[in-house]
């Protein structure tokens, strides 16, 4: 009996566990928005291939994460990569990964917002096969965590 109980609780731990909530802007407030002065990007490295579209997008307000702009550019049909531009820095972090083929039922395949950390892509990562889904990052630190994917049903 006590083994069939151990059975049970371990199952339903797990549906538990499967069904973990997807994470929400208001999960991963971000601090205060900035209104200063932008500094100037920092372009070293590849940064410099992109450097028109970094100088462009560094002029802009903050629109991510309280302090940054998050810009993104296309890189062949229907595919984006892009980066987070620290506006009290200048610092590039780049997208950890491109993202294509998203859904037609979304209308931005990145969401994020200025008042949280948090920013989603939908579609698929770096071209992948099987890794159609919506992917959920944390900016944390000058670096995006991976905190969750919930995959799309293949048709």
């Amino acid at each position: 009996m006590r083994a069939i109980l151990l059975v049970c609780l371990g199952a339903a731990l797990g549906v538990a566990a499967a069904q973990k909530p997807v994470p929400r802007f208001e999960n991963y407030p971000a601090g205060e928005a900035y209104r200063g002065k932008n500094a100037p990007v920092v372009l070293s490295g590849d940064n410099r291939w992109y450097r028109t579209r970094l100088r462009w997008a560094a002029a802009q307000k903050p629109d991510f994460g309280g302090h940054c702009i998050l810009t993104a550019w296309g890189c062949g049909t229907s595919c984006l990569v892009g980066a987070v531009i620290d506006a009290n820095t200048g610092k590039v972090t780049w997208f950890p990964h491109s993202i294509c083929c998203w859904p037609g039922d979304v209308d931005r395949p990145i969401q994020y917002r200025l008042s949280s950390r948090l920013v989603i892509f939908y579609g698929v990562r770096n071209e992948k096969e099987g890794d159609n889904g919506t992917h959920y990052y944390e900016f944390k630190d000058g670096k995006f965590v991976h905190l969750k994917s919930v995959m799309r049903e293949k048709r």
